[in-house]
């Protein structure tokens, strides 16, 4: 370790859209060694819509972060020194360690990268958390078959261009939703969807509906807002939809009922929808079967993916409030420091 470590902490808590005052970038003391303890040296870290959330003091599925504390999200790392038998000094590893260029964690927490399975920074990408976000709420919650149509919204971006990828290898027709030309481009032509609309377009609803002449089979919600109420009109009966998140509302300042939760209610009810939330933690016992299929998808080249680097730790924060305003595209990632020291 050559330079003072350096950690981005939350400062206050937004209300509304985060603003950089939000943060913090300090230098901090790094705590000695204990018993079972590795110090691990960030190169990547991971930047997702769910860290809006931590930021909040409010109940949910995971504690929110405390002021003054390290913002989370998941990295890769080097294993610089290590008081552990789960893991060797030089070992590169998964770690929740957070927006800091060093920590100290338990070694028996963390998980050795497999670098014969992709680029390391794919662990924390389309072979880590949001490939199996894709994966296994497609498939154990959407549950495609041949033919059916799957929409996904947020097409381009790590989550939703895996879904439509994998919904494509099961024989399904995948219509792709993205905000941009650029993305709906991409999201057609390189990534082969069967259509992709802007839903920054003022006829996207009437576009999205003539791309979907046979209604909507499944469809992967991780935007929500105006995109969900263009979509939810044309849930075929017996729809799936899987909720993995809703990044439109995430810094809404008012909790309200909209106006058509009744009609949404009864839909619900009468196409017999199957609507459920979930978090990738829940599937943890398909890991295996996940990086089985995804690494030989991506090798193959039946699953591609993009991704979006910005350098320094201190980028961390403007990317992240681009990342909730969508100008990101492809999986957005930090390199905090070079793969090996």
């Amino acid at each position: 370790m050559t330079a003072s470590p350096k950690r981005i902490v939350l400062a206050a808590r937004p209300h509304g859209e985060p603003k950089p005052s939000d943060f913090r970038l300090e230098d901090y003391a790094m705590p000695e060694l204990g018993e079972g303890q590795v110090l691990l040296r960030t190169i990547w870290l991971s930047l997702d819509p769910y860290m809006r959330g931590r930021m909040n003091d409010a109940a949910s599925y995971s504690a929110p972060v405390a002021i003054d504390a390290v913002m989370e999200g998941g990295t890769v790392c080097e294993v610089m020194a290590s008081n552990s038998d789960a893991v060797a000094k030089g070992d590169l590893v998964l770690a929740h360690s957070g927006w800091q260029t060093y920590s100290v964690v338990d070694g028996n927490i963390l998980r050795k990268i497999d670098p014969s399975l992709g680029p390391i920074s794919t662990g924390i990408g389309i072979l880590g958390m949001p490939g199996m976000t894709a994966y296994t709420g497609l498939l154990d919650i959407g549950q495609p078959k041949a033919g059916e149509t799957v929409v996904v919204a947020a097409a381009s971006g790590a989550v939703g261009s895996a879904v439509g990828q994998i919904a494509m290898i099961k024989g399904a027709r995948a219509v792709g939703i993205a905000g941009g030309k650029e993305k709906c481009d991409y999201v057609k032509n390189e990534l082969g969807f069967s259509d992709c609309l802007d839903h920054r377009d003022p006829d996207f609803a009437a576009k999205l509906k003539a791309a979907c002449p046979d209604g909507i089979d499944v469809y992967f919600e991780n935007v929500g807002g105006e995109v969900f109420e263009a979509v939810f009109p044309l849930l075929n009966f017996f729809a799936r939809i899987p909720v993995c998140g809703l990044i439109a509302s995430y810094s809404d300042t008012a909790d309200t009922t909209p106006k058509w939760a009744g009609k949404m209610m009864r839909t619900i009810l009468t196409k017999r929808l199957t609507f459920r939330g979930f978090i990738v933690s829940d599937f943890a016992g398909r890991r295996g079967d996940f990086l089985r299929d995804m690494s030989v998808w991506v090798k193959e080249g039946k699953v591609k993916y993009k991704e979006f680097v910005t350098e320094g730790l201190d980028s961390a924060p403007e990317a992240f409030m681009g990342l909730l305003k969508g100008k990101n595209f492809g999986k957005q990632l930090v390199r905090v420091g070079p793969d090996k020291v």
